[in-house]
């Protein structure tokens, strides 16, 4: 089982570097940070969590 996380980008990312990414890789969790800053901080988020917010996201854009 891998135990780093790989880190993604949206596929609609307009490569500018203003980005969050994304690593849902890790059992039981969801990481998002800053693409700008890759060695600060993340967020963790539980599955459950992060499929709402994905949802709630794409219900308002």
């Amino acid at each position: 089982m891998n135990t780093q996380p790989l880190w993604r980008t949206s596929t609609r990312s307009n490569g500018t570097g203003s980005c969050v990414e994304v690593a849902d890789n890790l059992p039981g969790r969801v990481l998002v940070r800053d693409s700008k800053d890759r060695q600060g901080p993340a967020l963790t988020f539980g599955p459950v969590a992060w499929r709402a917010f994905v949802q709630l996201a794409r219900e308002t854009a």
